[in-house]
């Protein structure tokens, strides 16, 4: 088996949450269900706003006598602070701990076992099995982690195109925090989301939205023939009915309205963005594609 690429993801960061009410307050607050943790190594998760917005999303793991979440590196004090105000009573504290560590991913090889060693908490990508392993490392330990598990140094660039050819999406690249629900960016069949745990905050829109389906937008892939740019607009004729995310050359990913893609495609308009024909290909963990509501 090949050996991993490995890449440090400098805009990504860190907070620590300790103390006996942690994964009490976690559980009351989050999007997915922290009792996963004791079967795998991870979740991903949001915090949402009471109207059921994505306010900021992050990855869960037990390490070090309490929880790790990694998040945007520029968030990470954010989250802190706003997961504080649930507090109110229990004894947790939640630190902003970005400066402890880098934040590295690891995928297309032999990747080592998750766990966490005196230098280093790893786990594996719990949103496709193909998104491989992420590394929380110390800060002094970051450059030596391909050595120690036997991997190939990658670029953050060559991370961000494995994720778009998945579809799958990152906060602020692909959507903007507090202005998209769960299912637009894919939480649901991402595995971001619990419907069975109980509540959470934004829980009645989310369960809502699932049970009528009403998922009007969505983040795919598009292809053309010429490289895109993020932020374009994609358009049906002369209508916009979406905008591009993260580009890797020719492949992007992209918010689209579904049903206007599908109205198109049915009166044999083309798509375009920056005035280039574009094609939206699925992601495979979207197939069969998820229908949309009408307008």
């Amino acid at each position: 088996m090949p050996h991993a690429k490995i890449a440090l993801l400098p805009d990504r960061g860190v907070v620590r949450v300790a103390g006996e009410d942690a994964e009490r307050l976690l559980q009351g607050v989050i999007t997915n269900d922290i009792d996963l943790l004791g079967k795998q190594s991870a979740i991903h998760a949001a915090l949402l706003t009471p109207q059921g917005k994505v306010l900021f999303e992050f990855f869960v793991t037990k390490a070090r006598g309490g929880f790790l979440l990694e998040t945007a590196k520029d968030q990470a004090a954010a989250l802190a602070k706003r997961l504080a105000m649930y507090k109110l009573r229990a004894k947790v504290d939640f630190r902003e701990s970005s400066a402890e560590y880098a934040v590295l991913a690891a995928w297309g090889g032999e990747l080592p076992n998750p766990g966490e060693t005196e230098h280093m908490v790893s786990f594996l990508d719990p949103r496709l099995p193909e998104m491989g392993l992420r590394v929380l490392a110390d800060a002094t330990f970051a450059g030596k982690v391909a050595a120690a598990t036997s991997g190939i140094e990658a670029s953050e660039e060559d991370y961000h195109a494995h994720r778009a050819a998945l579809g799958v999406p990152e906060a602020g690249r692909d959507y903007v925090l507090g202005d998209i629900f769960p299912h637009e960016a894919n939480f649901d069949l991402l595995q971001g989301v619990s419907f069975s745990k109980g509540c959470f905050v934004g829980q009645e829109v989310v369960s809502r939205m699932q049970h009528r389906g009403t998922a009007r937008k969505r983040i795919v892939i598009i292809e053309a023939d010429h490289p895109l740019q993020a932020g374009d607009e994609i358009m049906a004729g002369q209508a916009a009915i979406g905008a591009i995310g993260s580009v890797s050359g020719a492949r992007a990913l992209a918010i689209i309205r579904l049903d206007r893609a599908e109205e198109a495609q049915r009166k044999g308009e083309d798509l375009t963005a920056g005035g280039i024909a574009v094609a939206v290909r699925v992601p495979s963990y979207l197939q069969p594609p998820v229908a949309a509501s009408a307008p």
